[in-house]
């Protein structure tokens, strides 16, 4: 059963604890990588029959199975998949970033560059769930960027076969290239590249705790777009809130896996009570019920506050991946909120409305790093570069300046690279 705590009446360290898996992978990880990086495509067959169980010929996704897997797709689900597409495609539209010029003084142009990185990696989970709106959410920003390749990688079932719902999702999102392969062995494909799988140049989507590894250990040799805890909602209600709705809610994060995070912040006593009896009676119901019921047992709580603003200091501090205002006029509050990936507004606004079909992205940050980093956007996806130019005039009038400021530092080859070509014409 959730823990009901009062957040005046509880230890500080109880009220923000956070239960973190702990697997020792760290070397396992490190010789997969190492295998990969010598023998390239023979290690990801080898690996892929190993924990796969499926034996295979070629790694790549072929357009005929593409073909077949839009065939054996509900016309309904790939209609739902483009209407969602065509939402996630809006939103992100509206942070594309444009490059800028300065010319406004004499004999000096400075400027920025945004360059889409030549090829995303994106990784796709297998295993207890498919998941298709991953693929739209991690595809879709690459694109929009000008990423001139997506390459998706996705470990088979044991017939060799790629989820029918992730290739018709990667057709949407109109992905490059596929590739059947899953877990660290996948990272290392994808940082170092092999006979089949290009290097890429940006790795970013979920996984397990061997993708999370892989991912802290290739970086630097490529860019990774975060390192994901287990999922995360935190719900701020008032005593108006619908206690069935809330613990529909707090088990649509909780039936993810074992080590999710559900927690209700409510300065309403009565609605806490509530909320645990309705989570008792929905959880029997669940078709992963034994994950949703060790997820609340394990990590769910409920606080109540003395009042909605110090719910609110409660959830800045918790710094959640996703958190429902289920409160009468939530923009009121808005301004409030500092840290939380993404924020669902009002009594209508459930969290898996972002999961799959709204259009901001659900490749949010967990474990409480939204206090320092953002969703997944094109940004994940741009460089910028700058530029300088001076005529020989323009640097004579700030020569010495600079050879001034370099002296300061003790560099002297500094200072003379600054004033040798205006001391060549004296």
């Amino acid at each position: 059963m959730i823990k009901i705590m009062e957040y005046s009446a509880v230890p500080y360290d109880e009220i923000f604890a956070r239960t973190m898996p702990e697997m020792d992978v760290e070397d396992i990880v490190a010789d997969i990588i190492k295998n990969v990086r010598e023998n390239g495509d023979k290690a990801l067959l080898e690996y892929t029959e190993k924990f796969d169980k499926a034996k295979l010929s070629s790694l790549l996704v072929t357009r005929e199975e593409i073909d077949e897997a839009l065939a054996v797709t509900e016309p309904e689900f790939i209609a739902i998949l483009e209407r969602a597409a065509a939402n996630i495609r809006k939103f992100h539209e509206k942070q594309v970033r444009n490059s800028f010029i300065i010319n406004d003084e004499n004999g000096i142009v400075m400027g920025q560059k945004v360059i889409p990185v030549d090829k995303a990696g994106l990784y796709v989970p297998g295993g207890t769930a498919a998941y298709p709106s991953t693929v739209l959410m991690d595809s879709i920003p690459a694109k929009i960027a000008g990423c001139k390749e997506v390459v998706m990688v996705t470990p088979p079932d044991k017939s060799g076969k790629v989820n029918s719902a992730i290739l018709a999702a990667a057709y949407v999102a109109g992905v490059d290239k596929i590739f059947k392969v899953g877990g660290a062995q996948a990272i290392a494909a994808l940082a170092y590249g092999t006979e089949s799988i290009p290097k890429v140049d940006k790795i970013v989507g979920p996984g397990n705790a061997f993708v999370a590894e892989a991912k802290r250990q290739v970086f630097g040799k490529v860019s990774i777009d975060m390192i994901a805890g287990p999922s995360e909602i935190l719900i701020v209600a008032d005593a108006t809130a619908n206690p069935v709705h809330i613990a529909a809610d707090l088990l649509s994060q909780a039936e993810h896996d074992r080590m999710a995070s559900a927690v209700l912040v409510t300065d309403s006593r009565e609605l806490a009570k509530k909320v645990s009896e309705q989570l008792e009676i929905q959880i029997p119901k669940l078709t992963r019920c034994e994950i949703a019921r060790e997820s609340i047992d394990k990590n769910g709580k409920i606080i109540v506050a003395d009042n909605l603003s110090v719910a609110i200091d409660i959830s800045n501090e918790i710094a959640p991946e996703h958190l429902e205002l289920c409160v009468d006029n939530p923009f009121d509050y808005l301004d409030s909120i500092r840290h939380a990936g993404s924020i669902f507004m009002g009594k209508n606004c459930p969290e898996a409305l972002g999961d799959y079909f709204a259009g901001p992205n659900h490749t949010l940050p967990t474990s409480g790093t939204a206090k320092f980093s953002s969703p997944l956007s094109v940004d994940d996806f741009i460089k910028k570069t700058q530029y300088t130019y001076y005529t020989k005039e323009a640097l004579s009038r700030v020569a010495e300046d600079v050879a001034f400021f370099a002296r300061k530092e003790g560099l002297t080859a500094h200072a003379k690279s600054a004033t040798v070509r205006i001391k060549e014409d004296k």
